[in-house]
Formats: C-alpha cells, structure tokens, sequence
C-alpha cells in the first residue's frame, strides 16, 4: 500500500491500494460513476458497516447532483478507472452517512429508498420517529465518528453515454419531468391501465420528494411541492382502489390525513377503502368528515352511504344463511 496521499482536503487522507490505468476520467457534471465501497469503523476491529459487494449491487453516483454525501464525489474524482483506494475521513464528512446507509440498505432489502409513503423527508423523519431503524445507524447517529472508505471505481460514464433515470435529473430537469408524469398517469388511469398509472404517479412524487429534501421544511417553497405530492399520493391510491389494494389505501391516506387533517378528498378516498372491507362505522366518519368539509359533495355522500348499507345488509343476510347451515 502507498503512503498517504494528502488530497489537499481538510479531514481526508489516501492510500493507493490498487493502482487503476490510464488518465484520470473526465468527471463532467452529469457523469455516473459507478462504484464499490465498503465503509468501515475507525476501531481496531476496522468494523464493516457498508459492503456493496456482499450486496452484490456496484453504487451510483451523478457528479454534481448533490448526493447527501458529498466527500464521496471529492475521493471518486481523484481515482483512475479500476483502481482500489482506502480514504479516512473525519467526521466533518461523515456526519449524513446514516442516512445514505440506510437508504442503500432499504433498496438491497428491495424496499423504498426514499420512504415517501412516510410523508416526510428524511431528516424531518429520524428526527419524527428517534430511529432509522437499524441499530448500528442509530449509533453512529448519536455519536458521529471518522470513517473509512475503500473505494474501487468501475466506470465512469459521460451523460450521453446512459440513460438516466428520474433520480438522476437536476432539479430544473425533475420540474419538468413533473408535470409530464402527472399528465401521463392521468392517460393511463383514464385507460384502465391503472398499475402502470401508479408508477408514473409514484416516480413524480420521488422527484417531488428529492427535491423537497433540499428545502426547509414547513416554509413556502417546501409547502408548493408538499401541495403537489398530496395530488400525486391521492391520485395513486385512486388507482390503488381500483386494484382492489385496499388496505394501502388504507395506510397511505391515513397518513396523509395525519399530516394534513383539512384534504377531503383524503377522507373521501379512506371511506370508500374501509367501506370496501367492511368498516362500516368508520368508513361513515370518513364520509360525515367529508360533507363537514365540503357540503357540495352531499349527493355523492348519500349514495355512498346508501350503497355500503346495503352491502352490508347483504353480507348479514349471507352471514345468517352461512352459520344456518353450518349448525343444521
């Protein structure tokens, strides 16, 4: 291993491990870097936190879309292409990597990385629920510490070289990726096509979502996209009833009530879930919250209402004739 290399950067120092060829790659903005790291503890056990390669899945970066962890973009831009470097880094850097672990972690477990069906940005939701749900994070979150980083750079790509994905974009680039989603998934629900509708919905509110994380919350510019997300989510559990997913309807409009009591149409929506499966009593408080909010909807609401009496009628009558002939 090569002595350190001082990358002229306050808290980070370089060990050559593995020597990569040729120049050093043209790190352009827009550029995917894609890369394995393993992120280890500053103890004497170099305690293993992050492996991508047990994960089996190389990371990916753009340069200069403002990754959380942005020490990781200043070491990657010292590296040639297979080479193997092991960076410390103070914890000046090191501070956001429980969240970017937890992040990756969730995406290797096949889960959201972005939690949006929480309603609430990351920071704003650690702080919410005291836990990002993996022990050893929450450790490093109470006591931030220097980390390692060995790094091996794969590849770096030019803009024009891939196809980038909604992530990806600047934020100009995902403002108008918005509405063109939004728009497409209108299409799509209209046609009964409404799983495909659910993914364009669902990739507007991740572009919503990312942006959102970089404003402060609850102030003006933060409240426009919170607006727009709740459009997107109430649209997606739309298609959701019509899927028959009752119970995340369920889940995703009562989170939405409980950040934000005053959206009839989120109501509307869960009454018309709980009516679905049963929840007879509920799903009439949901309908009566909403002809509170919105007297204009009392038509709509008295057929609503008619309609889950008389299924639920239907059902007892099924119920009796059921237990009938299992005791005769």
């Amino acid at each position: 291993m090569e002595e350190a290399i001082l990358l002229n950067v306050e808290g980070v120092k370089k060990k050559i491990q593995h020597g990569g060829t040729g120049e050093l790659p043209n790190f352009i903005t827009g550029a995917k870097v894609t890369f394995h790291f393993l992120t280890l503890k500053c103890d004497d056990d170099r305690t293993v936190i992050d492996d991508s390669k047990k994960v089996g899945v190389p990371m990916e970066i753009i340069v200069g879309n403002m990754f959380k962890l942005e020490v990781w973009e200043i070491l990657l831009t010292s590296m040639r292409i297979g080479e193997v470097a092991e960076f410390w880094c103070d914890v000046i850097h090191t501070g956001l990597y429980p969240l970017v672990s937890k992040s990756l972690r969730r995406i290797a477990e096949g889960k959201d990385p972005t939690d949006w069906h929480m309603h609430t940005c990351g920071l704003a939701n650690m702080f919410a629920y005291h836990s990002l749900g993996y022990e050893d994070l929450d450790e490093l979150q109470k006591d931030p510490q220097p980390l390692i980083f060995v790094i091996e750079l794969l590849k770096v790509e030019s803009p024009s070289m891939y196809k980038r994905e909604t992530w990806a974009l600047s934020k100009e680039e995902k403002l108008k990726a918005v509405p063109v989603l939004h728009g497409e998934g209108n299409r799509l629900f209209k046609l009964g096509r409404y799983e495909e509708a659910t993914n364009k919905y669902r990739e507007a509110v991740i572009c919503l979502k990312n942006i959102q994380t970089k404003e402060k919350p609850w102030e003006v510019p933060w409240m426009k996209l919170e607006k727009m997300i709740n459009t997107l989510i109430l649209n997606y559990c739309q298609c959701l009833l019509k899927m028959e997913e009752y119970y995340e309807v369920l889940e995703q409009t009562t989170d939405l009530i409980q950040h934000h009591p005053g959206l009839a149409k989120a109501y509307y929506i869960r009454g018309k879930a709980n009516a679905e499966v049963w929840n007879e009593a509920e799903a009439k408080a949901d309908f009566d919250k909403v002809k509170e909010m919105d007297p204009t909807m009392s038509r709509v609401l008295k057929k609503e209402i008619q309609l889950l009496e008389n299924r639920m009628q239907e059902k007892s009558e099924e119920d009796k004739i059921k237990y009938k002939n299992l005791f005769s």
